[in-house]
C-alpha cells in the first residue's frame, strides 16, 4: 500500500520508553502514539521504544511490553557518529519487525540511543514507507550532548563549525568534525519530513544544512485537561510560590536559582518558597551534586526551601496546584520544554531564561516573565517582584492560552503526512549502516 493511500500505518519509535524514562520526548513521543491510535485516520499504530539495561551491554532484543508496544533493548556505541551498539540487531530484529508490521509512516522521535543507522535500515525494508523525524535538541550538530553549550559547561555555543568543535575536542580533528556532519546529514537525506516542536530549533537546524521547506514546526502535545484554580490563599496573601519540575542536572539551571536566594537577605529569604519537584540528583558529578546539596540543607534551614522530589506524570496537577509560578531557568537553548506547556494547561504563569525555546514559547510580560540566563542576581529581582507586586500574578495568568490538545497534534502530523508522500526525501550518501 502507498505512504499516502488509505488509512495510516503508524510505527512510533522514541529513545526511550516512558515506562522505564520519564524524560520529555519520550513522553511526547508516547502520548502522540496514543492520539494516532484513536485517530480514525489511523488503521494501526505501535510504539517501539529503547529499554535501558544500565551498566550491562545491550543485547539487541526486541520484545513485547504490551499490545502494539515493543521495547528494544539497545544503545549508542559510538557517540561521535552516533552509531549503534548493537548492530547486528538493526539488520536481524529490527528490520523483521519493519517487515511484520509493514508501516506507511515511521515516525522517530529522537535517533540518539537508537542509532543513526535506523533511518537507512527503514529505507532499505520499508522502501515505501515515509519517514518522519521529531528533533529534540540538536544532537546531531553539537558532540557535546547536543546541548550547544562549551565543552567547559560554562558558555553557550551559537555555531558548529569543524575548528570549533575541535576546541571542545582536541581528540578529534576538523577533518573528523567535517566527516561526522557529512555522515549524519547523509542519513538526514533519507527522511522524508523533519518536524520541531520550535522555531528556535528549526533554525538552528537549517543554519547547520537542513533545507528550510523539510522542516516543519508542530508543538508536542498536551492532555486538555482543564485549568487549575489558583492557589488559595488568605486575604491580603501573596503569590509566592515558585515550583521547578524536571531533572535536577547542571543544565536545568536550579543551582542558579538556589544561589539567587541564598544571595538575598534573611527577610527576602522569608518572604518567598521555593519548591523542588526533581529527580536524579544522585546521579550527577560530585561537585554539582555537593554544590546543590549544600544550598538545599541551608535554604531548607531557613524555611524558604521545600525539596518535594521526584513525581509520575499523573501526579503533575495535584503537585502544581500547590504553586503559584513555575520557574525554568535552565542555562542551555531549550527546544521546548514539556513543563512550560504543562503550566499553561494547568493555568500556571512562567518564569523562564531568556533564550531558546523557552524565551519562544513564554511571551515576557504577557504569560510570564524572562529572566537574563545564568544571572543571579536577575534571578533573584525576578523571584521577589512575583511575590511582591500586585496584580501581576492575575495579569500573567490572564494571557495563558490552552496548548493543542494530543489529538490536535496528532491531526497536525496526519495532514503533514498528507502532503509529503514517501520518497519526497532528498538522495544522498551517508554510507552503510
Amino acid at each position: 500500500m502507498d505512504g499516502t493511500q488509505g488509512r495510516q500505518r503508524i510505527l512510533v519509535m522514541a529513545h526511550a520508553h516512558p515506562d522505564f524514562s520519564l524524560g520529555g520526548g519520550e513522553i511526547a513521543a508516547y502520548n502522540l502514539f496514543r492520539a494516532y491510535r484513536d485517530d480514525p485516520a489511523v488503521e494501526e499504530a505501535w510504539f517501539l521504544g529503547r529499554v535501558d539495561r544500565g551498566n550491562e551491554a545491550p543485547s539487541g532484543a526486541i520484545g513485547m511490553r504490551r499490545q502494539d508496544e515493543y521495547t528494544w533493548d539497545q544503545g549508542i556505541g559510538d557517540w561521535h557518529l552516533l552509531k549503534a551498539a548493537h548492530r547486528d540487531s538493526l539488520l536481524d530484529g529490527f528490520a523483521d519487525l519493519l517487515r511484520a508490521l509493514r508501516p506507511t509512516t515511521v515516525h522517530l522521535h529522537h535517533y540518539m540511543h537508537l542509532g543513526i543507522e535506523a533511518l537507512r535500515v527503514i529505507r532499505q525494508v520499508v522502501p515505501q514507507a515515509r519517514i518522519v523525524v521529531t528533533l529534540h535538541e540538536y544532537m546531531a550538530i553539537c558532540r557535546n550532548n547536543g546541548q550547544m553549550i562549551k565543552a567547559d559547561g560554562k558558555r553557550l555555543c551559537t555555531r558548529a563549525t569543524p575548528e570549533e568543535c575541535r576546541l571542545c575536542y582536541p581528540q578529534h580533528t576538523a577533518e573528523d568534525f567535517w566527516l561526522r556532519r557529512h555522515f549524519l546529514m547523509g542519513h538526514f537525506d533519507l527522511v522524508d519530513r523533519f518536524v520541531s516542536p520550535s522555531a528556535f530549533l528549526r533554525e538552528r537546524y537549517i543554519a547547520w544544512g537542513i533545507a528550510p521547506e523539510r522542516i516543519e514546526v508542530i508543538e508536542n502535545g498536551q492532555s486538555g485537561e482543564a485549568p487549575l484554580p489558583p492557589r488559595a490563599i488568605p486575604a491580603g496573601g501573596r503569590r509566592n510560590v515558585f515550583g521547578f519540575f524536571g531533572q535536577v542536572t547542571p543544565y536545568k539551571g536550579l543551582d542558579v536559582l538556589l544561589e539567587a536566594m541564598a544571595q538575598m537577605t534573611e527577610e527576602e529569604r522569608g518572604s518567598l518558597v521555593l519548591e523542588v519537584h526533581g529527580a536524579n540528583l544522585e546521579l550527577q558529578r560530585e561537585d554539582y551534586r555537593e554544590r546543590v546539596e549544600a544550598l538545599r540543607d541551608e535554604l531548607h534551614e531557613d524555611g524558604c526551601l521545600r525539596w518535594v522530589g521526584p513525581y509520575q506524570p499523573a501526579e503533575m496537577r495535584s503537585r502544581m496546584a500547590g504553586v503559584d509560578w513555575v520557574v525554568v531557568p535552565s542555562i542551555w537553548w531549550e527546544n521546548s520544554p514539556m513543563v512550560i506547556q504543562e503550566a499553561f494547561t494547568l493555568g500556571r504563569p512562567l518564569l523562564v531564561s531568556d533564550i531558546g525555546g523557552m524565551a519562544e514559547k513564554v511571551r515576557d510580560g504577557v504569560n510570564g516573565l524572562h529572566v537574563g540566563v545564568g544571572n543571579r542576581v536577575a534571578w533573584g529581582r525576578v523571584l521577589l517582584r512575583a511575590a511582591s507586586e500586585p496584580g501581576l500574578w492575575a495579569s500573567l495568568q490572564s494571557g495563558i492560552q490552552a496548548p493543542t490538545d494530543h489529538a490536535g497534534i496528532a491531526r497536525e502530523h496526519l495532514a503533514l503526512f498528507e502532503r509529503h508522500p514517501a520518497g519526497s526525501a532528498a538522495t544522498g550518501g551517508g554510507g552503510t549502516p
